[in-house]
């Protein structure tokens, strides 16, 4: 192998295939980065085994060649580089690569490409397109709900669902469920119904970046591996086998108190309280109120207390219907959700302290108010009143 190339393309590529580098394994090779040529172009490739990142760089290629190098190694060093041309040559005793950029030097042992795990292809299978600004927002709004613990491993998945123009994505992790619905680009011919690692999204939604292009996904006939594409990158995924919950049963169908509040005004009011909850086992107390005699706007008050240190309490407005009710949330949850969703006002519906809550974006399209993009339910927390 023989090729120059730039050193701000060859460090961005790097970056952009570190992110599928294996940290914790028994398998060694899943610590470095496959270099090859393919077509008058420097390919790099890493990959964890559950996931597979690839990435092109711009080369001028002299001699063919594939060779496999410590990811963190080559990284660190190509990066401590001036913005210069890299000239790559092959080593053969011992087996490696030699880098030289202006007055710096490097001679990096490597191991053959034959030993790199075999990154998956997928050529064959149902493929769906979606814009870039639609699917980075609907990974936004579902990821944070997934299971981060492997005991129930469907958990820590995005469910996802895609039938005629539409698609579904749903996270829970037994505690919060999010629910998003999205349209595709173009229609589906068929329907999708597959579980996605929540992190092979997270890694999604950082490749698209400021793309602007739509994003192409191809899912395997036997539904156990997904490749997305983007400009110059490619992400494989495996994907989860498994039955995930029927999630459509545990979206409340009915409320008791529904009230609308500011967006802005109950994320700051939660986020203030949330401080003092973090002393209080995470317990943020909500308790909606009806409007006085001389308001139509009833109220909620948001509160938390840590023992021995203090306590807090906000008030806000908001647009009351049914009865006064009360609830307690894990403040972490409450956050998060009110984190993703976009300026605007936000309804939160109960019917009992112990039931699960449930919190809407409530938009408004075509002078008609709307809440059907996304739902997010939370199980309540008990506690003494």
């Amino acid at each position: 192998m023989r090729l120059t190339c730039l050193q701000e393309n060859l460090s961005r590529g790097l970056g952009v295939v570190g992110r599928a580098v294996a940290t914790r394994t028994t398998l060694p090779i899943t610590q470095h980065v496959l270099l090859s040529t393919d077509r008058s172009r420097l390919k790099l490739s890493a990959t964890n085994l559950q996931i597979a990142i690839s990435t092109w760089v711009g080369a001028q290629v002299e001699d063919e060649g594939a060779i496999t190098i410590p990811a963190r190694l080559l990284t660190d060093f190509v990066n401590s580089l001036p913005n210069e041309r890299v000239d790559v040559d092959a080593m053969e005793q011992p087996k490696g690569l030699s880098f030289r950029c202006a007055r710096f030097e490097a001679n990096i042992n490597g191991t053959d490409a034959e030993d790199f795990p075999p990154i998956p292809s997928v050529e064959d299978g149902v493929v769906c397109r979606i814009e870039a600004d639609v699917l980075r927002k609907a990974i936004s709004h579902v990821e944070f709900a997934a299971a981060t613990e492997d005991s129930r491993p469907v958990l820590t998945g995005i469910k996802v669902e895609a039938a005629g123009d539409g698609f579904t994505f749903a996270a829970a992790d037994g505690f919060r469920l999010a629910v998003y619905k999205g349209k595709l680009a173009e229609p589906l011919d068929g329907e999708l119904d597959f579980i996605i690692p929540s992190r092979a999204m997270q890694e999604v939604s950082r490749l698209i970046g400021s793309q602007q292009e739509q994003v192409e996904f191809t899912v395997t006939t036997a539904r156990s591996q997904a490749l997305f594409k983007f400009e110059n990158v490619e992400l494989t995924s495996q994907l989860i086998q498994g039955t995930f919950p029927n999630y459509g049963q545990l979206i409340p169908e009915t409320w008791g108190t529904r009230v609308v509040v500011d967006l802005n005004q109950f994320s700051q009011a939660t986020k203030s309280t949330s401080i003092f909850a973090r002393d209080g086992s995470g317990i943020v107390r909500l308790q909606i109120s009806e409007p006085s005699e001389d308001s139509d706007m009833g109220r909620i008050s948001i509160s938390s207390r840590a023992e021995e240190l203090g306590e807090n309490q906000g008030e806000i407005d908001g647009q009351v219907e049914g009865d006064e009710a009360k609830i307690a949330f894990n403040s972490k949850y409450l956050v998060d959700v009110l984190d993703v969703l976009e300026e605007g006002k936000v309804a939160l519906e109960t019917t009992t302290p112990s039931s699960p809550g449930v919190i809407r974006p409530v938009l408004h399209k075509d002078g008609a108010e709307s809440t059907d993009d996304y739902v997010h339910v939370v199980m309540p927390m008990f506690v003494q009143w």
